[in-house]
């Protein structure tokens, strides 16, 4: 039997309907931040904390690039990122990187490398601090953001601090000079858990101390930080998206072609 007209148009356009939602869901800014809860109101369901990031908004990048120099890189590297590579990808004046962003001593051509000795990590945290190339492709950009969020007071530690998303971690709560200090409260059944396990059950949290930063401006800060640290486990990421746009784009095209086509071969069929 012969598809009709009416009914291959019909067809058509329900296909061009899915990629064009198709699309938009790709580029709409903050699409995973809104479907997934990534604005979370305040609560303590903090394992639905979702980063939300746009690799493809080169200010957020620019703002983490800065977060990560001055916050991370001081224990933390990047040994398969160049300070050169980065400033061409995220549009930062040669300038501007050297002024701000190398690190003293270090080289446009140099690898992103911290200075902090293997050794003392190991005498004062236990291990090493790792290195962070490719830690959001193999933890994923929101275990990034819950864990960089996820620091309370433990006094039961001899850091004074434990973490939600990595309970026992190493790493002191570096910024709670920016997001203030916090206690947790637990739900009966104490603070148990862990990744693997869903995590501690948070009833709430009691602010000990403020922050340099507003919640919403601390969330924001932590968003980039997570949005640079996922371009830099792939750089190409940007491009990959752009180039899947294009694609779409012409796969609409070619199907709108291929209808004429069909009404040009099939015009005397009845």
């Amino acid at each position: 039997m012969v598809m009709s007209d009416i009914a291959m148009r019909a067809l058509l356009k329900k296909s061009a309907l899915v990629l064009l939602l198709a699309t938009g869901i790709a580029v709409s800014p903050g699409f995973a931040a809104e479907a997934e809860g990534g604005h979370e109101a305040e609560g303590v369901n903090w394992q639905a904390w979702k980063a939300g990031n746009e690799v493809t908004n080169v200010a957020s990048l620019q703002r983490g690039a800065n977060n990560f120099v001055n916050y991370c890189q001081g224990c933390h590297s990047l040994k398969y990122m160049r300070y050169e590579r980065m400033a061409k990808d995220l549009e930062i004046p040669l300038e501007l990187l050297n002024s701000k962003l190398i690190a003293n001593g270090a080289k446009a051509t140099d690898y992103m490398l911290s200075t902090f000795p293997p050794a003392d990590g190991e005498a004062w945290f236990g291990r090493a601090p790792p290195d962070l190339s490719l830690t959001a492709r193999a933890k994923g950009v929101d275990y990034i953001y819950r864990f960089l969020k996820g620091f309370y007071v433990d006094e039961t530690r001899t850091i004074g601090t434990n973490n939600l998303a990595l309970p026992g971690a190493a790493m002191p709560a570096v910024l709670s000079d920016l997001e203030g200090v916090k206690r947790a409260v637990f739900h009966t059944g104490g603070a148990g858990g862990g990744e693997h396990a869903g995590g501690p059950q948070v009833e709430r949290f009691e602010q000990l101390s403020p922050g340099a930063l507003s919640a919403a401006e601390f969330d924001g800060f932590v968003r980039d930080t997570t949005n640079f640290l996922d371009y830099a486990s792939e750089p190409a990421q940007a491009q990959r998206v752009h180039l899947g746009i294009w694609v779409v784009l012409f796969l609409l095209v070619f199907t709108w072609f291929a209808y004429l086509l069909k009404q040009e071969y099939w015009k005397d069929v009845h």
